[in-house]
Order: C-alpha cells, then sequence, then structure tokens
C-alpha cells in the first residue's frame, strides 16, 4: 500500500492533461455500462441496494452533509471495477451508487463517427470525455439531488435516447481511466485512490476480454495495445498517480488497502450522521401559534361525527374504511381550492380554471396510499408517485427505501399524502425527495387525515412554503412520538394487518405515526 498527500498538486494542473495527436481503434462495446442501473449490487456475501436516500438535511429542511465520493483511477483492465466492488461488499452501508466514466463519451460529429468506423478517433483522450457534463452530474449527485445518466451507444458513437435516472447514496464510487484528468472533477472527490496493475497483467486481462467477449483475434490484441493503449496510459493516466490519496498495487487482491480504506470511510460516514432529537423537536414549538400555512378542514357535526367514529378502537375495519375515505374525499377536495387558477371571459359565465401544467399526487407508503383513490375521483388523469420511508430502528432516522416519480414532475403542483404525520420526519423526508428533484417548495401540498402539533410546526419551520392541509390537529405526542388519542394505527386498521407484537393493549388504545 502507497499513501501520498498531493493535495497542491491539483493547482498545478490544467484543466485537461497535454493533448496528443495519436489515435486510438474505438472499443468495441454496445453501450456504456452505468453500474448504478440496476439498484442492486450482488457481492459473494449479499445484495447491496444502490437506490434509496439516507436523510442528508437537518431538522430546518437545510443540506446536512454531501454524499462521500471516492475516486478510483487506473489503466484499462487494472481492476478499478473489483476494487470499487470489494469496497462497497466491505463497507456494508445500505446506499450505494457505482458511476462509470464510460457513460459520458461526447457524442461524435459525421466526421469523427467516420474515423471511429475505420480505428482513426482517440476515445482514450481526454477530449473525448464530456467532463462539463460529467462534473454537472457528480456535483448534483453529491448534493442528493436526482440526476439522469447518460447511456453511450459504441455502435451508433452516440447517446441512446433513454437515460438512467440515479438518485440518492451514502457513498458514491466514480470510476474511469480519466478520473483524476478535470481540475474541477477533483475537487468534488473526497477520497482519491489509483488502482496500480503491472502492466503485464493488465495485458493478460485485455486479451482474456477481447478474444472471449469481442471476437478479436490475439495478434491484434497485442498490437492494438502496443501502439494505442500502453501509450496512452504512458502520457495520460500514470501521470495523474501523483493526485492520489492512496496507490492500491496489485488491484483487487490486495486486501490490506482495501481494508485500510473501509476504516477511512467508515469514519467519515460516522462524521455526517444525522442524529435526530425528539425530544427536542416536540419541546422546540411549545407554546407556539399554529403556522399560517395551516389549513384545518371546518369542524363540521359532520366531520366531528365521522372523527368520532375512526378514532373508536371498537369500529369495525368496513366502517373505518368507509367514513376514512368519505374524509379523504373531503379532505382533497380542500386541497385543490389552494392550486392557482385563473378566471376565463365569457359573456355568459365567469368561472375558474386551473392554472398550472399539470397535478400529481405522490403517496407516502403504505398509509399514504389509501388516499390516491379519492384524488383519483376528483382529479382526471392525475398523475401518482409513490414514495416509501422508513424509520431506522437502530438511530431513529427516517430513510427512503423506494421511490416512482412520473418524469418531468419538477415543474408540476403536487398533492404529497399521508394519513398520519405525528413528528413529521417522514413527511419532511418527503418534501426533501421532491425539492430534490427540483419541485418549487410552494408548488408542494402537503395533506393528511390527522396531524399532531409538533409535525405541523417541523415541517412549516423547515418548509415555509409547503402548504399544509389536514382535518384535524391533536396537541400531543407519547412518549413513543405516537399521536395523542390519534386514531390508532391507520395502516393496521385500514388493511387488516397485524401491530407490531411488542404494542401493549394501552398503546393500541391511542398511538397513531
Amino acid at each position: 500500500l502507497s499513501c501520498s498527500r498531493h493535495g497542491s498538486g491539483e493547482g498545478s494542473l490544467d484543466r485537461l492533461l497535454p493533448s496528443v495527436s495519436t489515435g486510438l481503434s474505438p472499443r468495441k462495446r454496445t453501450t456504456s455500462q452505468c453500474k448504478s442501473e440496476p439498484p442492486l449490487l450482488r457481492t459473494s456475501k449479499r445484495t447491496i441496494y444502490t437506490a434509496g436516500r439516507p436523510p442528508w438535511y437537518n431538522e430546518h429542511g437545510a443540506q446536512s452533509k454531501d454524499a462521500f465520493v471516492i475516486g478510483l483511477c487506473g489503466g484499462s483492465a487494472s481492476g478499478k471495477t473489483t476494487v470499487a466492488r470489494k469496497i462497497i461488499e466491505d463497507l456494508d452501508v445500505p446506499w450505494v451508487v457505482l458511476l462509470s466514466m464510460d457513460s459520458f463519451y461526447k457524442v461524435l460529429s459525421p466526421e469523427q463517427q467516420t474515423r471511429a468506423a475505420s480505428n482513426d478517433y482517440n476515445f482514450d483522450h481526454p477530449d473525448a470525455f464530456d467532463f462539463d457534463l460529467l462534473t454537472h452530474t457528480l456535483h448534483k449527485l453529491k448534493q442528493g439531488k436526482s440526476v439522469k445518466i447518460p447511456v453511450y451507444d459504441f455502435t451508433t458513437h452516440g447517446r441512446q435516447k433513454e437515460w438512467k435516472t440515479v438518485y440518492g447514496a451514502s457513498v458514491i464510487i466514480f470510476e474511469g481511466i480519466m478520473a483524476f484528468a478535470d481540475k474541477k472533477l477533483l475537487q468534488l472527490l473526497d477520497m482519491k485512490i489509483f488502482v496500480d496493475t503491472d502492466s503485464d497483467i493488465r495485458l493478460v486481462r485485455r486479451l482474456r476480454r477481447d478474444i472471449t467477449e469481442r471476437g478479436r483475434d490475439i495478434e491484434g490484441v497485442i498490437k492494438q495495445y502496443n501502439k494505442f493503449v500502453k501509450p496512452a496510459f504512458e502520457q495520460y493516466i500514470e501521470p495523474t498517480m501523483r493526485l492520489a490519496d492512496i496507490v492500491v498495487p496489485r488491484g483487487g487482491g490486495n486486501m490490506v488497502a482495501i481494508d485500510l480504506i473501509v476504516q477511512h470511510v467508515h469514519s467519515q460516514l460516522e462524521e455526517r450522521k444525522l442524529r435526530w432529537d425528539m425530544a427536542a423537536l416536540a419541546s422546540a414549538h411549545q407554546a407556539q401559534p399554529l403556522p399560517q400555512t395551516l389549513s384545518v378542514l371546518e369542524s363540521t357535526p359532520q366531520v366531528r361525527g365521522m372523527h368520532t367514529i375512526i378514532r373508536n378502537k371498537e369500529t369495525s375495519r368496513d366502517e373505518f374504511i368507509f367514513y376514512s375515505k368519505r374524509l379523504m374525499r373531503l379532505l382533497i377536495e380542500r386541497a385543490l381550492s389552494f392550486l392557482p387558477s385563473q378566471t376565463p371571459q365569457g359573456e355568459d359565465y365567469e368561472g375558474r380554471t386551473f392554472h398550472g401544467k399539470m397535478i400529481t399526487g405522490v403517496s407516502i407508503l403504505r398509509a399514504g396510499e389509501t388516499m390516491e383513490p379519492a384524488l383519483r375521483a376528483v382529479c382526471k388523469d392525475v398523475r401518482i408517485g409513490k414514495i416509501l420511508i422508513q424509520t431506522n430502528q437502530d438511530t431513529g432516522e427516517p430513510e427512503l427505501h423506494y421511490l416512482r416519480l412520473p418524469k418531468d414532475i419538477s415543474e408540476d403542483h403536487v398533492i404529497l399524502m399521508d394519513c398520519t404525520v405525528s413528528t413529521g420526519a417522514a413527511a419532511m423526508m418527503a418534501v426533501r425527495v421532491l425539492l430534490d428533484h427540483d419541485v418549487q417548495e410552494d408548488k408542494i401540498l402537503l395533506v393528511s387525515l390527522l396531524m399532531a402539533e409538533m409535525g405541523v410546526h417541523s415541517v412549516a419551520y423547515a418548509f415555509p412554503q409547503v402548504k399544509i392541509i389536514t382535518t384535524a390537529v391533536d396537541k400531543k405526542v407519547n412518549d413513543l412520538f405516537h399521536i395523542i388519542p390519534g386514531i390508532g394505527n391507520f395502516g393496521d386498521r385500514y388493511f387488516g394487518t397485524d401491530a407490531p407484537p411488542d404494542w401493549s393493549d394501552e398503546e393500541m388504545d391511542e398511538p397513531s405515526y
């Protein structure tokens, strides 16, 4: 294992390393391999999910910590991907994105395509990569934003129409032969690793790969290596070794180096953990007036009657579902009244129409999904998205485990649906996810059948432009942060599932998430 500290070397680089006119033959691949799809990584020990999001924000809704980005550089067939996979496996963190530089080749012009077809285009030159797009993409991904990754087609030397969407990670591993070749890109890397593998070993790996996977003959592979690959490594890749924080000899077989890397990353992730202090949140807004962004459904005799029924633990499941649906319908209709509208001009009748692009409903699974039929019933052709957020039992932090949002949601008005809001942690997480997908804060409406004052204050304080609509607000939460008096566990009562075995009968009288 070799370690070096050359942070000052970044300033001495030009934007790209010096150019060279030597032509390199194109790589015989069909499409670029964006290794964040599918959203899992199978290792020898387990399956690691590569889609999801930890809570990278604080109780104020502000950005907390960026993802930890590891840059992996090295020559062709040096074992960069093998090192990346072993790091991921030993890290044992829930969310990882493995990003390949191959996805960011530039789209070739007709003249360049002609040269590529005759093996005269240099794919191993820094100018072959779209560093502007790559830097922009990695910067957004590091901040926790949603990004789209191009899929490069090596047959047409262009990008496919459909790009891959990537969102959320605790750790981002970015690998490529030119990973250290751009100053702006280097500034985004928290750890820089160079995989240094003997040239003979790299040649043997290329022989095996190109002969078995690409149908080439041994003479052609050796000729290509000696004429193009080796000179490119010596001129462009090997000089960037001095920028590395850690140099890993022998690639994926160097377990001592990998263990040290994993230990360092673990220490960095520990410092970045967000500690949710629920007790502090519960007391932070005591005696404060309810925010002006809150709208509570008028407590008519009808509304109070339905609340009396659904709050009664003896109510049958059929009646609970029936009256919950009635309240949901009233709640959704109330929420729609807050959408912007304009007055059409006409001689006979002056009415109002929705003034916006589209309306999208997003349900927080699983209870929020029960509100979708009410939204569909009153809003024709509404688009629906889904978010699954679960609380980490060890840390008490909300974590995103599933996400499906419509395309181009950024311009929509979004109705965010959850049946109960207690601490507001899950609702805040969901709002943060929407903001990460470029939805405007003032276009988000949070609707919930029942909320605790604590949750109302938490959401309103963190996101003051989000409109909050509910049918009732209860003042208290118990020691387990369940709403008092609440309506019990809404999901269990609605779907007829059993409550967790550690809940006592007394807890079932009152709690609500």
